[in-house]
């Protein structure tokens, strides 16, 4: 295949709008290799690896876990960074850290955290520590024997984290042998978590990290750095990130703050696509509003709830969707459940398995993602009517 085709940078807003960045036609071999050769490597000499969600708030897990390890400071310089530090799609490189650290960071999925254990179990030094940070399993036979293997090197193996968790899941992790720590997602980022579990006394500039990631990942929106923290955390390579906000805390450097502005140009053009596609369906009493496109969810959700959604969905090109909802619609994370997702009462991520091939999802493309929008409705459906349905129990 032409590097040309699967090349984004260089579309239309519109088209780039509908399909997905370049990461996604890379072969999963391909990848893993790569993830293979970069965990090795970070791992080497490691006295501690954090397995985190490369988004701001795993993320933030990983500066505080290096601050009270003392781990060494590889803050960059604006000249070292040349152009983007992500692809033309917009996703970050994950290259490897140019220095090394004691405590290896190893970005990872809801999807693939257990692949990332199994990692840590194989290239790991015995009596390294693991953390496990802003990630939760759907069901524990997902990561039953990958937590097997990475506990029998670890000196101790913590999971930090604020997700809904099933009680058989949590459970099950803490038999195991893990030190499970799991916040009021309604109260605490995972960030809050670390902060409060590690045996380290944090200094201002650590504790108002964890406040403003707070803000944007509980979508308080009280301060506006929070924004600049998540589409910075988004844009950026996770290493580099944590770095930056470990010498300068949430307020960020002016050249970054150039970098945010020039990046905000095209977000902005994406999320008015995603937004003038939207629509409104009425669902048993609720409002629901869906869209399709390549965008930052958080904002396109919010537009839509300024139209009268109690709930909305976005769907993305690359064939995972985000739910977020409202005071009034707080089963996000019950939605997701039913269509191989999870996350928070009112805000929560899934992928249907409906993709069988590529022919499915050059479907998915040309229709803006039809088939998705109908199988995650009707999820909305089911859980809607057996709310219902428990209502009139209990009031019977």
């Amino acid at each position: 295949m032409y590097d040309e085709l699967i090349r984004s940078g260089d579309l239309s807003l519109s088209r780039k709008s509908v399909l997905p960045g370049t990461g996604f036609f890379l072969p999963d071999a391909l990848e893993d290799d790569l993830t293979e050769q970069r965990t090795e490597a970070a791992l080497e000499g490691a006295d501690a690896a954090v397995i985190a969600d490369p988004d701001a708030d795993g993320l933030a897990c990983v500066a505080l876990i290096r601050e009270a390890y003392d781990d060494v400071r590889n803050v960059p310089e604006p000249d070292e960074i040349e152009g983007d530090a992500t692809d033309a799609a917009g996703e970050p490189l994950e290259e490897p850290e140019p220095t090394p650290h004691g405590v290896a960071l190893l970005p990872a999925s809801p999807h693939d955290v257990e692949d990332a254990l199994a990692r840590v179990a194989e290239y790991g030094d015995n009596g390294i520590d693991i953390f496990v940070c802003d990630l939760a399993p759907d069901r524990y036979e997902y990561v039953e024997e990958e937590l097997a293997a990475a506990l029998e090197i670890a000196d101790r193996l913590a999971w930090y984290d604020h997700h809904q968790w099933g009680d058989d899941v949590a459970r099950a992790v803490r038999e195991a042998g893990v030190d499970l720590v799991i916040g009021d997602s309604d109260e605490e980022c995972s960030a809050d978590v670390v902060a409060r579990s590690l045996e380290y006394g944090f200094g201002p500039m650590y504790e108002e990290l964890a406040a403003v990631t707070r803000d944007h990942d509980l979508w308080l929106r009280e301060d506006p750095r929070s924004d600049d923290l998540a589409d910075y955390a988004y844009w950026t390579d996770p290493g580099e990130y944590v770095e930056v906000v470990r010498e300068y805390g949430v307020d960020l450097p002016e050249w970054v703050e150039e970098y945010i502005a020039e990046r905000r140009v095209e977000k902005e053009a994406l999320i008015d696509q995603a937004v003038g596609r939207a629509e409104l369906r009425e669902i048993g009493g609720y409002t629901v509003g869906i869209t399709y496109g390549r965008c930052s969810q958080n904002e396109v959700a919010e537009a839509m709830r300024e139209r009268g959604a109690d709930a909305s969905i976005i769907v993305k090109p690359a064939g995972s969707a985000s739910i977020r909802g409202t005071d009034e619609f707080e089963r996000c994370h019950e939605v997701a459940g039913k269509v191989n997702g999870g996350g928070h009462p009112k805000a929560a991520g899934c992928k249907p398995d409906i993709y069988d091939d590529m022919l499915d999802y050059a479907n998915h493309w040309t229709t803006r993602g039809a088939v998705t929008k109908r199988v995650i409705l009707d999820a909305f459906r089911d859980v809607v009517t057996e709310a219902a349905a428990e209502a009139d129990d209990s009031a019977t």
